[in-house]
Protein backbone atom coordinates (compact mmCIF):
# COMPACT_ATOMS: atom_id res chain seq x y z
CA UNK A 1 0.00 0.00 0.00
CA UNK A 2 1.14 3.75 -0.73
CA UNK A 3 0.55 6.67 1.37
CA UNK A 4 0.93 10.18 0.92
CA UNK A 5 1.50 11.77 3.87
CA UNK A 6 1.15 15.78 4.47
CA UNK A 7 0.05 17.85 7.59
CA UNK A 8 0.07 21.47 8.42
CA UNK A 9 -1.58 22.62 4.86
CA UNK A 10 -2.81 25.70 7.34
CA UNK A 11 -5.48 27.10 4.59
CA UNK A 12 -6.28 30.47 4.76
CA UNK A 13 -3.10 31.59 6.44
CA UNK A 14 -2.10 35.26 6.16
CA UNK A 15 1.64 36.21 6.07
CA UNK A 16 1.93 40.11 7.31
CA UNK A 17 -1.62 40.17 6.31
CA UNK A 18 -0.49 39.14 2.68
CA UNK A 19 -3.20 35.49 1.45
CA UNK A 20 -1.30 32.64 0.48
CA UNK A 21 -4.33 30.96 -1.16
CA UNK A 22 -2.63 31.42 -4.59
CA UNK A 23 0.28 29.63 -3.38
CA UNK A 24 -1.47 27.00 -1.42
CA UNK A 25 -3.69 26.65 -4.34
CA UNK A 26 -0.45 26.10 -6.36
CA UNK A 27 1.16 23.64 -4.02
CA UNK A 28 -1.95 21.65 -3.35
CA UNK A 29 -2.26 20.95 -6.94
CA UNK A 30 1.76 19.78 -6.73
CA UNK A 31 0.96 17.40 -4.06
CA UNK A 32 -2.29 15.64 -6.04
CA UNK A 33 0.31 15.63 -9.13
CA UNK A 34 2.91 13.58 -6.83
CA UNK A 35 -0.17 11.40 -5.69
CA UNK A 36 -0.98 10.53 -9.29
CA UNK A 37 2.24 9.87 -10.46
CA UNK A 38 3.18 7.53 -7.51
CA UNK A 39 0.26 6.03 -7.68
CA UNK A 40 -0.93 6.15 -4.16
CA UNK A 41 -3.66 4.25 -2.87
CA UNK A 42 -4.54 6.87 0.25
CA UNK A 43 -3.51 10.39 1.13
CA UNK A 44 -3.74 11.62 4.61
CA UNK A 45 -3.69 15.09 6.40
CA UNK A 46 -2.54 14.92 9.90
CA UNK A 47 -3.97 18.08 11.06
CA UNK A 48 -3.74 21.52 10.48
CA UNK A 49 -6.05 21.64 7.51
CA UNK A 50 -6.99 25.33 8.29
CA UNK A 51 -5.09 27.91 9.75
CA UNK A 52 -8.08 29.32 12.01
CA UNK A 53 -10.88 27.74 13.68
CA UNK A 54 -13.24 29.62 11.58
CA UNK A 55 -11.51 29.59 7.94
CA UNK A 56 -12.58 32.14 5.00
CA UNK A 57 -14.80 31.20 2.25
CA UNK A 58 -12.24 30.92 -0.29
CA UNK A 59 -10.38 28.52 2.09
CA UNK A 60 -13.01 25.50 2.52
CA UNK A 61 -13.50 26.29 -1.70
CA UNK A 62 -9.59 25.41 -1.63
CA UNK A 63 -9.76 22.46 0.27
CA UNK A 64 -12.83 21.37 -1.02
CA UNK A 65 -11.72 21.43 -4.57
CA UNK A 66 -8.49 19.61 -3.34
CA UNK A 67 -10.17 16.66 -2.05
CA UNK A 68 -12.80 16.40 -4.84
CA UNK A 69 -9.88 16.46 -7.59
CA UNK A 70 -8.16 13.75 -4.75
CA UNK A 71 -11.51 11.01 -4.59
CA UNK A 72 -12.44 11.30 -8.56
CA UNK A 73 -9.03 9.93 -9.32
CA UNK A 74 -9.70 7.01 -6.69
CA UNK A 75 -7.39 7.99 -4.19
CA UNK A 76 -9.04 7.64 -0.69
CA UNK A 77 -8.28 10.05 1.83
CA UNK A 78 -7.98 10.22 5.98
CA UNK A 79 -7.74 13.43 7.60
CA UNK A 80 -7.69 14.47 10.77
CA UNK A 81 -8.28 17.84 12.98
CA UNK A 82 -5.32 19.90 14.61
CA UNK A 83 -4.89 22.33 17.19
CA UNK A 84 -5.85 25.24 14.60
CA UNK A 85 -8.63 23.67 13.61
CA UNK A 86 -12.71 23.78 14.45
CA UNK A 87 -13.04 19.74 15.01
CA UNK A 88 -16.77 20.61 15.01
CA UNK A 89 -16.65 22.39 11.29
CA UNK A 90 -13.49 19.67 10.16
CA UNK A 91 -16.18 16.81 10.64
CA UNK A 92 -19.08 18.15 8.60
CA UNK A 93 -20.74 15.45 7.05
CA UNK A 94 -17.91 12.72 7.86
CA UNK A 95 -20.24 9.78 7.71
CA UNK A 96 -21.61 10.33 4.70
CA UNK A 97 -18.47 11.41 2.80
CA UNK A 98 -17.30 7.86 4.23
CA UNK A 99 -18.87 6.22 1.38
CA UNK A 100 -17.45 8.50 -0.86
CA UNK A 101 -13.80 7.25 0.19
CA UNK A 102 -12.94 10.50 2.89
CA UNK A 103 -12.51 9.67 6.24
CA UNK A 104 -12.20 12.45 8.86
CA UNK A 105 -11.67 12.43 12.53
CA UNK A 106 -12.44 15.96 13.42
CA UNK A 107 -14.14 15.38 17.10
CA UNK A 108 -12.97 13.28 19.67
CA UNK A 109 -14.20 9.95 19.95
CA UNK A 110 -13.96 6.96 21.89
CA UNK A 111 -13.04 4.67 20.86
CA UNK A 112 -11.09 6.38 18.07
CA UNK A 113 -12.25 6.61 14.94
CA UNK A 114 -10.29 3.49 12.55
CA UNK A 115 -10.57 3.35 9.01
CA UNK A 116 -9.36 -0.31 7.10
CA UNK A 117 -7.93 -0.36 4.06
CA UNK A 118 -7.20 -3.41 2.08
CA UNK A 119 -4.62 -4.65 -0.73
CA UNK A 120 -2.53 -7.65 -1.45
CA UNK A 121 -0.91 -8.52 1.61
CA UNK A 122 -4.29 -7.89 3.71
CA UNK A 123 -5.53 -5.47 5.95
CA UNK A 124 -4.30 -2.38 7.05
CA UNK A 125 -5.97 -0.14 10.20
CA UNK A 126 -5.75 3.47 10.39
CA UNK A 127 -6.26 4.95 13.65
CA UNK A 128 -7.00 8.29 13.68
CA UNK A 129 -6.39 10.67 17.20
CA UNK A 130 -7.17 14.17 16.09
CA UNK A 131 -5.82 16.66 18.32
CA UNK A 132 -7.74 17.50 22.07
CA UNK A 133 -6.65 18.75 24.91
CA UNK A 134 -6.49 16.20 28.09
CA UNK A 135 -9.13 17.35 29.96
CA UNK A 136 -11.43 16.04 26.79
CA UNK A 137 -10.64 12.82 27.56
CA UNK A 138 -11.31 12.71 30.79
CA UNK A 139 -7.56 13.77 32.47
CA UNK A 140 -7.47 16.22 35.14
CA UNK A 141 -4.58 18.27 35.84
CA UNK A 142 -2.12 16.49 37.80
CA UNK A 143 0.95 18.31 37.55
CA UNK A 144 2.37 16.13 35.61
CA UNK A 145 2.32 15.17 31.73
CA UNK A 146 -1.36 15.53 30.91
CA UNK A 147 -0.90 15.19 27.26
CA UNK A 148 1.19 12.07 27.42
CA UNK A 149 -1.37 10.28 29.59
CA UNK A 150 -4.61 11.50 27.60
CA UNK A 151 -2.42 10.32 24.52
CA UNK A 152 -2.05 6.63 26.08
CA UNK A 153 -5.88 6.37 27.75
CA UNK A 154 -7.27 7.52 24.15
CA UNK A 155 -5.29 4.11 22.50
CA UNK A 156 -6.20 2.20 25.42
CA UNK A 157 -9.63 2.99 25.07
CA UNK A 158 -9.23 2.12 20.68
CA UNK A 159 -10.05 -1.98 21.17
CA UNK A 160 -6.84 -3.64 18.53
CA UNK A 161 -4.12 -5.71 19.05
CA UNK A 162 -0.92 -4.59 17.66
CA UNK A 163 0.43 -8.17 16.43
CA UNK A 164 3.87 -8.66 14.28
CA UNK A 165 0.98 -9.75 11.95
CA UNK A 166 -1.16 -6.81 11.54
CA UNK A 167 -0.25 -4.44 9.83
CA UNK A 168 -1.41 -0.37 11.52
CA UNK A 169 -0.83 3.28 10.94
CA UNK A 170 -1.63 6.27 13.64
CA UNK A 171 -2.50 9.43 12.59
CA UNK A 172 -2.13 12.52 14.95
CA UNK A 173 -1.25 16.00 15.88
CA UNK A 174 0.64 16.19 19.13
CA UNK A 175 4.50 17.28 19.88
CA UNK A 176 6.18 13.89 20.22
CA UNK A 177 9.32 13.62 21.40
CA UNK A 178 12.03 10.87 21.42
CA UNK A 179 12.78 8.17 24.10
CA UNK A 180 16.23 9.85 24.84
CA UNK A 181 15.09 13.31 25.42
CA UNK A 182 15.17 14.26 21.48
CA UNK A 183 13.47 17.01 20.43
CA UNK A 184 11.92 17.66 17.12
CA UNK A 185 13.98 20.74 15.38
CA UNK A 186 11.26 23.82 15.20
CA UNK A 187 10.54 26.84 13.11
CA UNK A 188 9.28 30.25 13.74
CA UNK A 189 6.08 29.34 12.38
CA UNK A 190 4.90 27.55 14.93
CA UNK A 191 3.09 30.00 17.34
CA UNK A 192 1.88 27.35 19.94
CA UNK A 193 3.97 24.75 19.95
CA UNK A 194 4.59 24.15 23.97
CA UNK A 195 8.11 23.32 24.58
CA UNK A 196 9.78 22.26 27.81
CA UNK A 197 8.03 18.52 28.98
CA UNK A 198 4.79 19.05 30.03
CA UNK A 199 3.52 18.87 26.61
CA UNK A 200 5.56 16.04 25.01
CA UNK A 201 4.65 12.74 24.15
CA UNK A 202 7.83 10.33 24.15
CA UNK A 203 7.47 8.40 20.91
CA UNK A 204 7.75 5.12 22.69
CA UNK A 205 3.67 5.28 23.45
CA UNK A 206 3.78 4.45 19.53
CA UNK A 207 5.91 1.57 19.95
CA UNK A 208 3.69 -1.03 17.15
CA UNK A 209 2.86 1.42 14.74
CA UNK A 210 3.82 0.48 11.44
CA UNK A 211 4.03 4.46 10.84
CA UNK A 212 3.23 7.08 12.60
CA UNK A 213 1.72 9.74 10.60
CA UNK A 214 2.75 13.38 12.84
CA UNK A 215 1.35 16.71 12.10
CA UNK A 216 2.29 20.21 14.32
CA UNK A 217 6.01 20.66 13.64
CA UNK A 218 6.50 22.38 10.20
CA UNK A 219 9.80 21.06 9.75
CA UNK A 220 10.06 17.53 7.90
CA UNK A 221 12.05 15.36 10.10
CA UNK A 222 11.94 11.65 11.50
CA UNK A 223 11.75 11.69 15.75
CA UNK A 224 12.38 8.40 17.75
CA UNK A 225 13.37 5.22 16.93
CA UNK A 226 10.56 3.62 15.10
CA UNK A 227 9.22 5.25 11.45
CA UNK A 228 7.68 8.02 13.52
CA UNK A 229 7.33 10.96 10.90
CA UNK A 230 6.62 14.72 10.88
CA UNK A 231 5.38 15.60 6.81
CA UNK A 232 5.91 19.07 7.68
CA UNK A 233 3.92 22.25 6.30
CA UNK A 234 3.71 22.11 2.93
CA UNK A 235 4.59 25.95 2.54
CA UNK A 236 7.05 27.93 4.49
CA UNK A 237 5.53 30.23 6.83
CA UNK A 238 8.22 32.29 7.81
CA UNK A 239 11.19 33.49 6.55
CA UNK A 240 13.52 31.60 9.50
CA UNK A 241 12.86 28.67 6.88
CA UNK A 242 13.91 30.19 4.05
CA UNK A 243 16.97 28.25 3.55
CA UNK A 244 14.59 24.95 3.76
CA UNK A 245 13.38 22.31 1.55
CA UNK A 246 9.90 20.99 1.88
CA UNK A 247 8.25 17.78 1.00
CA UNK A 248 5.69 14.83 1.41
CA UNK A 249 6.39 11.69 2.80
CA UNK A 250 5.53 8.40 0.42
CA UNK A 251 4.90 5.66 2.75
CA UNK A 252 5.34 1.97 1.48
CA UNK A 253 3.73 -0.58 3.74
CA UNK A 254 4.38 -4.21 2.05
CA UNK A 255 4.64 -7.26 4.86
CA UNK A 256 4.17 -6.23 8.43
CA UNK A 257 7.48 -4.13 9.59
CA UNK A 258 8.22 -3.73 6.01
CA UNK A 259 8.13 -0.16 5.47
CA UNK A 260 10.10 2.22 3.14
CA UNK A 261 9.89 6.50 3.61
CA UNK A 262 10.64 8.54 0.75
CA UNK A 263 10.87 12.20 0.68
CA UNK A 264 9.38 14.02 -2.05
CA UNK A 265 10.69 17.23 -2.59
CA UNK A 266 7.80 20.69 -3.70
CA UNK A 267 8.56 23.56 -5.28
CA UNK A 268 6.69 26.29 -4.13
CA UNK A 269 4.99 29.18 -6.60
CA UNK A 270 7.46 31.89 -4.80
CA UNK A 271 10.45 31.58 -1.98
CA UNK A 272 10.57 32.92 0.95
CA UNK A 273 13.99 34.91 0.43
CA UNK A 274 15.83 37.10 2.57
CA UNK A 275 17.95 40.16 1.08
CA UNK A 276 20.08 42.64 3.22
CA UNK A 277 22.24 45.71 1.88
CA UNK A 278 21.75 48.92 1.59
CA UNK A 279 18.85 50.10 -0.28
CA UNK A 280 20.88 51.98 -3.60
CA UNK A 281 22.61 48.48 -3.76
CA UNK A 282 19.91 46.61 -3.62
CA UNK A 283 17.77 47.71 -6.29
CA UNK A 284 20.95 48.93 -8.50
CA UNK A 285 20.78 46.97 -12.02
CA UNK A 286 23.67 44.46 -11.35
CA UNK A 287 21.79 43.28 -8.29
CA UNK A 288 18.63 42.58 -10.25
CA UNK A 289 19.88 41.66 -13.13
CA UNK A 290 21.45 38.54 -11.27
CA UNK A 291 18.82 37.98 -9.03
CA UNK A 292 16.40 35.33 -10.55
CA UNK A 293 13.96 35.09 -7.42
CA UNK A 294 12.10 38.77 -7.85
CA UNK A 295 8.75 37.75 -7.46
CA UNK A 296 9.64 35.62 -4.38
CA UNK A 297 7.78 36.58 -1.18
CA UNK A 298 11.45 39.31 0.51
CA UNK A 299 12.27 40.19 3.95
CA UNK A 300 14.81 43.03 3.04
CA UNK A 301 17.55 43.89 6.21
CA UNK A 302 18.74 47.59 5.34
CA UNK A 303 22.14 48.60 6.64
CA UNK A 304 21.95 52.23 5.43
CA UNK A 305 22.61 54.37 8.75
CA UNK A 306 20.90 57.73 6.90
CA UNK A 307 17.16 58.23 6.86
CA UNK A 308 14.82 56.79 4.18
CA UNK A 309 12.73 58.13 2.31
CA UNK A 310 9.27 55.63 1.72
CA UNK A 311 11.93 52.62 1.45
CA UNK A 312 8.75 50.04 1.23
CA UNK A 313 7.76 51.48 -1.92
CA UNK A 314 11.19 51.62 -3.49
CA UNK A 315 11.68 48.32 -2.83
CA UNK A 316 8.24 47.17 -4.22
CA UNK A 317 9.36 49.15 -7.13
CA UNK A 318 11.55 45.88 -7.84
CA UNK A 319 10.36 43.31 -5.88
CA UNK A 320 6.70 43.01 -5.70
CA UNK A 321 6.10 40.93 -3.20
CA UNK A 322 8.66 42.54 -0.32
CA UNK A 323 6.32 41.32 2.91
CA UNK A 324 8.75 42.73 5.35
CA UNK A 325 11.43 45.35 6.17
CA UNK A 326 13.84 45.51 9.01
CA UNK A 327 16.11 48.86 9.43
CA UNK A 328 19.23 47.94 10.55
CA UNK A 329 20.88 50.75 12.18
CA UNK A 330 24.50 51.04 13.56
CA UNK A 331 24.43 54.27 15.06
CA UNK A 332 25.96 54.89 18.54
CA UNK A 333 22.58 54.41 21.05
CA UNK A 334 20.57 52.71 18.26
CA UNK A 335 18.28 50.16 20.16
CA UNK A 336 18.97 47.73 17.69
CA UNK A 337 16.93 47.58 14.25
CA UNK A 338 13.14 48.57 13.43
CA UNK A 339 10.59 45.88 12.35
CA UNK A 340 8.19 47.21 9.99
CA UNK A 341 5.26 44.60 8.67
CA UNK A 342 4.04 46.62 6.28
CA UNK A 343 0.35 45.44 5.25
CA UNK A 344 -0.49 46.10 9.13
CA UNK A 345 -0.20 49.51 8.48
CA UNK A 346 -3.10 49.75 6.71
CA UNK A 347 -5.47 48.48 9.09
CA UNK A 348 -6.77 50.55 12.35
CA UNK A 349 -6.66 49.77 15.81
CA UNK A 350 -10.27 48.66 15.55
CA UNK A 351 -9.86 46.68 12.91
CA UNK A 352 -6.78 44.63 14.18
CA UNK A 353 -8.64 44.13 17.61
CA UNK A 354 -11.50 42.81 15.68
CA UNK A 355 -9.73 40.22 13.52
CA UNK A 356 -7.96 39.02 16.98
CA UNK A 357 -11.53 38.38 18.46
CA UNK A 358 -12.66 36.65 15.80
CA UNK A 359 -9.28 34.36 15.93
CA UNK A 360 -10.19 33.75 19.48
CA UNK A 361 -13.98 33.67 19.79
CA UNK A 362 -14.72 31.88 16.18
CA UNK A 363 -16.80 34.44 15.61
CA UNK A 364 -17.24 38.09 14.70
CA UNK A 365 -17.38 40.87 16.99
CA UNK A 366 -21.44 41.95 17.53
CA UNK A 367 -22.35 45.46 16.73
CA UNK A 368 -22.15 46.32 20.22
CA UNK A 369 -18.11 44.86 20.94
CA UNK A 370 -17.41 46.71 17.84
CA UNK A 371 -18.70 50.27 19.04
CA UNK A 372 -16.95 50.09 22.21
CA UNK A 373 -13.77 49.01 20.55
CA UNK A 374 -13.80 51.65 17.97
CA UNK A 375 -14.56 54.42 21.18
CA UNK A 376 -11.28 53.13 23.02
CA UNK A 377 -9.63 53.12 19.81
CA UNK A 378 -10.91 57.38 19.61
CA UNK A 379 -9.47 57.97 22.72
CA UNK A 380 -6.51 56.28 22.48
CA UNK A 381 -5.60 58.18 19.34
CA UNK A 382 -6.43 61.22 20.89
CA UNK A 383 -4.31 60.69 24.35
CA UNK A 384 -1.63 59.40 21.76
CA UNK A 385 -1.62 62.96 19.63
CA UNK A 386 -1.47 64.76 23.27
CA UNK A 387 1.21 62.79 24.43
CA UNK A 388 3.27 63.52 21.16
CA UNK A 389 2.71 67.52 21.39
CA UNK A 390 4.38 67.07 25.06
CA UNK A 391 7.52 65.99 24.04
CA UNK A 392 7.91 68.26 21.35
Amino acid sequence: MKILHTADLHIGKKLFEQSLIEDQKYILGQIKEIALREKVDVAVIAGDVYDRPVPPAEAVSLLDEFLTGLIKEGIKVIMISGNHDSPERVAFADRILEGQGLYIAGEYQTPLKTVVLLDEYGPVTFVCMPFVKPGVVGISAQGGNETAMAVEQMLSRTPMTLSLNQRSVLVTHYFVTGENGEVPQLSDSETDVNVGGLDNVPAGVFAGFDYVALGHIHKPQHIGEGNVYYSGAPLKYSFGEALGTKSVNLVELRRPRQVTVRKIPLKPLRQMRCIKGRLADLISREVVSSCDGREDYIQASLTDTEELIDPVSTLRSVYPNVLQVLLEKNLPGADGGYESRIPMEQKGMAELFGDFYEMLKGEPMDEIRKSIVEDVAKVCGREGQTKAGDTL
